[in-house]
Parts: structure tokens; C-alpha cells; sequence
């Protein structure tokens, strides 16, 4: 079975950095769409990026556009998300996700099969 476990989260001030990392097995790892995604209770999910297969991205939503990239290192099997200028805000738990890519839809967050345990980021005003 597929696994993911993310690492990387933690406690930043406002206007820190970031880095995350999301290890893949189980799988061939380069045969996944992959994504970030943000979600803590009572708040609405939302993409924080997505990167195909194929290593084409998925702009983030609009507050983090220009803040977050997302990066995937197929030789290691590992999926990146590199914040920066981290904003309140952008507290939230983030989800690494994976899904074949034979079927459904990158943006569809229901099409993604797998999900790590997800990582607590917090920023501090």
C-alpha cells in the first residue's frame, strides 16, 4: 500500500520560512500527481499546490501564489513545498496527497487516493 509521511512543520514567526517534505513508498513515485494541501477544522480545504507527473505545477490559491512553490525529487521519492513570507494565516495543518495518473483530476481533491498524516505549521504574529 501506498504511504506518505510528511515532516517540516513546525512553529515560524510572521514573515519566516519554511520548508516541508513529504516522503513517498509503496509505489512507483514518479507515476503520481502529487499535492499540497491545507485544511484544519473549520476552516475550508484549499490547494496549496499541486505538480503532475510529468513535473508541470498547479498554481496555488491566490494568497499563496508567489509564496509556496512545490518541487518533487522522483530519485528520492520525496515531495517539497518551500513556504516563504509565511503570513497568520497560513497556519493550518498541510496534507501531502498522491494519486495515479491514469485517472481523475489534478485538482480534484477527492480523485486523491493517498494522504499522509499531515504536518502542523504554525505562524506567529
Amino acid at each position: 500500500q501506498v504511504q506518505l509521511v510528511e515532516s517540516g512543520g513546525g512553529l515560524v514567526q510572521a514573515g519566516g520560512s519554511l520548508s516541508l517534505s513529504c516522503t513517498g513508498s509503496g509505489g512507483t513515485f514518479s507515476e503520481y500527481d502529487m499535492a499540497w494541501v491545507r485544511q484544519t477544522p473549520g476552516r475550508e480545504r484549499e490547494l496549496a499546490a499541486a505538480i503532475a507527473w510529468t513535473g508541470e505545477r498547479v498554481d496555488a490559491t491566490d494568497p499563496m501564489k508567489g509564496r509556496f512553490t512545490i518541487s518533487r525529487d522522483n530519485a528520492k521519492s520525496t515531495l517539497y513545498l518551500t513556504m516563504n513570507s509565511l503570513k497568520p494565516e497560513d497556519t493550518d495543518v498541510y496534507y501531502c496527497a498522491a494519486k495515479t495518473r491514469f485517472t481523475g483530476d489534478i485538482r480534484r481533491f477527492t480523485d486523491y487516493a493517498y494522504w499522509g498524516q499531515g504536518t502542523q505549521v504554525t505562524v506567529s504574529s
